[in-house]
């Protein structure tokens, strides 16, 4: 099930993007998990993040600003079961183009997005980013 994130489920986002981070041995921390937290209500605040449902917990987010996709993440159980590609097909759903960033080094997520016909705008050496790691645009149009 997907819907509209709610206050209180910006516990189980946060926890759900420190636990990547956590896993991701090239990805730096470079926030506090309470920073996390105050992240996600602020996504939550914005009105961009839709949840996704699965066993009765939050098992993944995406927030999205008219066509800009700022976040995606989903729950280690919750991967492989087609949750991100609904989460992605909510946000095409409502959009002839889509675009958004993601790191070189997650071959997972840009075979992801490829998958579900993202191509490639450009990259950078990440001197745009926080975490200071090289990243690509991705852009998406109904065809």
């Amino acid at each position: 099930m997907l819907r509209p994130a709610r206050p209180l489920d910006a516990g189980a986002m946060a926890g759900i993007l420190s636990g990547f981070i956590d896993e991701t041995e090239w990805m730096p921390r470079i926030h506090s998990r309470a920073e996390e937290v105050a992240f996600a209500d602020t996504l939550i605040d914005r009105g961009w993040t839709t949840v996704a449902i699965h066993g009765g917990r939050v098992a993944g987010f995406l927030a999205q600003a008219g066509e800009e996709i700022h976040a995606l993440y989903l729950a280690p159980g919750a991967r492989g079961l087609g949750i991100g590609t609904r989460l992605l097909g909510a946000a095409k759903a409502g959009n002839a183009r889509l675009s958004l960033w993601c790191f070189q080094a997650n071959r997972t997520a840009r075979e992801f997005y490829r998958a579900r016909g993202f191509h490639e705008m450009t990259r950078t050496d990440g001197t745009g980013n926080d975490e200071g790691l090289p990243d690509i645009r991705l852009v998406w149009e109904r065809g």
